[in-house]
């Protein structure tokens, strides 16, 4: 009988974050050891769920080791990541000998003194297993991958879709592509081709969604067994940071590096057209304040996303809403749980005086001083995510705040919004409302998308703003599109 490892561990770090990463966060976010969580699965530990009944149906035996996954914040603590990355290394020597090992990471997670904690776990998975256990890695497409991955790693799979509304089926892809290898009727072989651009790049829109539509097609045909996209994760100045496309065929490597060129320059030729149409704040109010269709114009906070390390506490959206006199508009969510607290004491129907928000630095705004009346409250909230992911996110409390002639969604643990439940769950409907704010760059798209007259992007400031011009990197190659028009020909 084959025995497969599993485990998971990961984050999406934005350096340029003040918060930083840490025990607490992953247990907030999600730490569970050997399938602890139960029927209740994470969305982080989607991959394991996938990857264990397929080795149940082959009559495999799975050891599940540590499930830890956490809110995009700042750099993760050394002496955190050091303590997860050996728990894992120390279940799997327990659990030798086994026939493969799959791990699901994110690929941009960044620890103090470790810029590249993927490849800095491989390298310690590889020296339990030795050179001929195949490693298959699922990671996010907003990954970083260095070196070390590309060297340790089998195969790497990454999620298609932004948003990712495919977890689940690229762990199936890998657990096909690793059950051959598995059982010697293939022998994966990987290639890579830097890209060598920065950008943002949404699955839901064309040319993307055509280059993505067109990857899928071409896997499972003529030894071509997977085929992804990295996109990179620009908020990450570590020198690894670029976008890549990655090729793994059925041993046959020229195949796979011309492969990975040929599409990683039809993917470099698209590169103006596939970045999103940002809007300044002031654009974005104008059309808000003229909007009149049935369906609520949406309007995406792009720059305070907690899924990409933001505070999503920033109040420059807010304060222009309230200003500007914006009616019957909502927005969520602002992580401040000390307001969420002072709403649960003052109870639901009751007004109280209040400062929300701008807690986390100049990033974040000026916080705002105003009356709000409670109108939902709800504890220890989960969110399903928006489109076909499985798993549940966790918001902790909430409380619904109607302040002038906005909702105001408030919690307690930090999440980006992709899901209606944050509203939904404290009685709000948002498709009622003319103006609808998530604090969210992508992932409520699955889910809002369908209730939206239109989706605006919003470049207000704050942690993400989308305008890479505006980051202090120190770290990262700049010899990369858009800061050389094109660095192929240099």
């Amino acid at each position: 009988m084959k025995k497969i490892f599993t485990a998971c561990l990961g984050t999406e770090t934005n350096t340029f974050a003040s918060i930083p990463t840490g025990h607490q966060l992953f247990e907030e976010t999600c730490l569970y050891r050997k399938a602890s969580y139960g029927k209740n699965i994470p969305m982080f530990g989607a991959p394991l769920a996938v990857w264990k009944q397929r080795a149940d149906a082959k009559g495999w035996q799975t050891v599940e080791s540590l499930c830890a996954f956490a809110m995009p914040a700042g750099k993760t603590v050394k002496k955190v990541y050091e303590a997860f990355r050996d728990e894992i290394i120390s279940d799997l020597k327990a659990a030798m000998p086994v026939d493969a090992v799959f791990l699901s990471m994110h690929g941009a997670m960044v620890a103090e003194g470790y810029d590249d904690c993927e490849s800095d776990l491989l390298a310690h998975v590889r020296k339990v297993v030795g050179p001929d256990v195949p490693v298959g890695v699922e990671l996010d497409l907003h990954c970083n991958i260095g070196e070390g991955t590309f060297r340790d790693a089998t195969v790497l799979v990454l999620f298609k879709e932004y948003p990712h509304v495919d977890v689940s089926e690229r762990a199936e892809d890998l657990f096909t592509v690793m059950e051959g290898a598995i059982e010697g009727r293939t022998k994966p072989v990987m290639a890579a081709w830097d890209c060598r651009m920065i950008g943002v790049f949404h699955t839901t829109r064309e040319p993307m969604r055509g280059f993505v539509d067109k990857l899928m097609a071409m896997e499972g045909k003529d030894g071509v067994l997977s085929l992804s996209i990295a996109h990179g994760f620009p908020w990450s100045d570590i020198k690894e940071m670029s976008s890549k496309i990655i090729a793994v065929t059925d041993n046959d490597r020229p195949k796979a590096e011309k492969l990975a060129k040929e599409l990683g320059q039809e993917f470099f030729a698209m590169r103006a057209a596939t970045q999103p149409p940002y809007v300044t704040l002031d654009t974005a109010m104008a059309r808000a304040q003229s909007h009149n269709l049935p369906k609520p114009m949406v309007l995406a906070d792009v720059s305070d996303n907690a899924g990409g390390g933001a505070a999503s506490d920033s109040t420059f959206i807010l304060r222009e809403l309230l200003d500007r006199k914006i009616k019957d508009a909502a927005i969520a969510m602002f992580w401040d749980p000390g307001v969420v607290k002072l709403a649960f004491e003052v109870g639901e129907g009751a007004e109280f005086d209040l400062r929300l928000g701008g807690k986390l630095g100049p990033q974040s705004g000026a916080p705002i001083d105003c009356r709000a009346k409670v109108i939902g409250l709800a504890r220890d909230v989960y969110t399903t995510f928006g489109g076909q992911r499985k798993g549940t996110t966790p918001i902790g409390d909430a409380a619904a705040l109607q302040i002038g002639d906005v909702t105001v969604i408030v919690n307690t643990k930090r999440s980006q919004c992709h899901s209606l439940d944050c509203f939904r769950k404290l009685g709000v409907d948002p498709s009622t409302k003319k103006v609808v704010v998530v604090k969210s760059m992508q992932h409520f798209h699955a889910a809002y998308a369908p209730i939206a007259s239109e989706v605006v992007y919003v470049a207000a400031p704050g942690a993400l703003v989308p305008d890479w011009s505006l980051l202090p990197y120190t770290k990262v190659d700049k010899a990369q599109w858009p800061f050389l028009a094109d660095p192929h020909k240099t």
